[in-house]
């Protein structure tokens, strides 16, 4: 049978594939285009295969609010030029439309199913890290916000008013953890193990210091129970000084908006979201 340009422009279509691989496939199956788009699938995850061992350090956040639920997917590939391509944004959002429309939790087989079809495609390695579902209760409000290299973004829940004041400062502090990248969300949810070592830490800095030598132990301790509260306070999202007001702490600025709104506020959610973390 004779191969078309026709044929092999609609394969190359179909499957992304280049020209000549398609002719060639087309060739192999003697011109029958299902045939040959298998034949060129089967060779396209072959070659995923052999990707598989190779870094996935490049790609996208992709979060969406739709009702009481805010989701997030992280899809990640090897090259900023994937990244930024058309098909792999648009495979973001159909993988967030397949999970509010499944109402998933986690990634599933139809998950793989899209990334597998488009890797085929674009002969990269992929994969789906992240796939995190948060729900805002009722009387609560959510914001969400992804950074414009689409490699850092943020969730935040708060409970105790649907208020758009609230909802303006639930976005606001969205933008606070994307600046600020708080490693924690209070003091609280720190472990006591990550305060010894940096105890260790300062306390060896300080044996160190020459304007240490001398004081009395008890100042010293006084000193560096000073520098581990300092160090917390950077590290933990409610004890930051709020982005947008200097002069006050995450935490401080959330009792002033509730005082405004005569309501009793919580953060429920306080995520932040990295590329590759």
């Amino acid at each position: 049978m004779a191969i078309t340009a026709a044929d092999v422009k609609a394969l190359r279509e179909k499957t992304g594939a280049g020209m000549m691989e398609c002719k060639k496939a087309l060739t192999e199956c003697n011109g029958n285009i299902a045939e040959a788009e298998k034949l060129l699938k089967e060779k396209g995850l072959a070659a995923i295969a052999k990707r598989s061992e190779r870094a996935t350090t490049e790609g996208r956040l992709f979060i969406r609010q739709d009702g009481n639920k805010i989701y997030v997917i992280e899809i990640t590939c090897e090259t900023d030029f994937v990244a930024n391509n058309a098909y792999f944004i648009a495979l973001g959002e159909k993988m967030l439309d397949l999970t509010i429309s499944k109402g998933f939790s986690k990634v599933e087989p139809e998950h793989d199913a899209l990334l597998k079809e488009l890797a085929v495609k674009i002969r990269e390695n992929m994969s789906v890290p992240t796939l995190q579902v948060f729900e805002i209760p009722e009387n609560s409000v959510g914001a969400f916000y992804i950074h414009s290299d689409k490699k850092t973004g943020s969730v935040v829940v708060i409970k105790g008013s649907a208020s758009e004041a609230v909802k303006t400062f639930a976005y606001d502090c969205c933008l606070h953890i994307a600046a600020f990248t708080p490693s924690y969300t209070s003091k609280n949810d720190v472990p006591q193990s990550y305060i010894d070592e940096q105890k260790e830490i300062f306390a060896a800095q300080m044996d160190q210091d020459d304007k240490m030598k001398g004081k009395p132990e008890n100042v010293k301790e006084g000193i560096l129970q000073g520098k581990v509260s300092k160090h917390l306070a950077e590290i933990c999202f409610e004890n930051q000084m709020f982005v947008k007001d200097d002069k006050k702490t995450v935490s401080a600025k959330l009792a002033e908006v509730a005082k405004e709104n005569n309501a009793k506020l919580e953060f429920v959610t306080s995520k932040l979201f990295v590329l590759g973390k």
